[in-house]
C-alpha cells in the first residue's frame, strides 16, 4: 500500500521559511529509504549522521525513543533498514522524527495522512507530491561584504 507522508522542517540550524513536503512512499519502504525520500525531497546533501525518533513533540526536551541507537553506525543502519513504516504506523499521539546533521539538528516532523491506496501502474515510489515553501538551504553562502 501506498503512504502519504506530510514531512515539515520544525527545526534547523539555518532554518528561516516554513518548508513542508507531502511524499507518497510504499509502506514496505523502510526507514533507510525514507531518510533517501527526505533528502531528496530538500536537496540536501548525504554528508552526515542521521537518525529517527518517536516523541510527542519536537521539543529539544521531549522523551524521545530513538530507533537504532547505537554507537556503531553498522547497527544503526541496520535497525533503520529492518524497520518498515508499516512496522511504525499507528503512532497514536505521538509522532515521527527524523533528525539529520547533529550539529545543526534539521529536525522534520513527519505525519501520515488517513487511509492509504494502492500503487498506481507505472509509477515510481517514492515521490514528491506536494510542495510547500522553498527547501532549507543547508549550507549557506556567506557574502563578503
Amino acid at each position: 500500500m501506498i503512504l502519504k507522508l506530510s514531512i515539515e522542517c520544525v527545526r534547523g540550524h539555518y532554518l528561516q521559511e516554513p518548508c513542508i513536503r507531502v511524499i507518497e512512499i510504499d509502506d514496505d519502504a523502510n526507514l533507510y529509504d525514507l531518510h533517501e525520500a527526505i533528502q531528496d525531497a530538500v536537496d540536501f546533501e548525504r554528508d552526515h549522521p542521521f537518525g529517527f525518533y518517536i516523541a510527542n513533540s519536537s521539543s529539544p526536551w521531549a522523551q524521545k525513543h530513538w530507533i537504532g541507537r547505537d554507537e556503531r553506525w553498522e547497527r544503526v543502519e541496520a535497525e533503520l533498514m529492518r524497520t518498515r513504516l508499516k512496522d511504525i504506523y499507528p503512532l497514536g499521539r505521538k509522532k515521527l522524527y527524523y533528525l539529520f546533521d547533529f550539529g545543526d539538528m534539521w529536525t522534520f516532523e513527519i505525519r501520515k495522512a488517513r487511509g492509504a491506496k494502492n500503487p498506481e501502474a507505472g509509477v515510481e515510489y517514492p515521490r514528491v507530491v506536494e510542495a510547500l515553501g522553498p527547501a532549507p538551504e543547508q549550507y549557506p553562502r556567506w557574502e563578503d561584504s
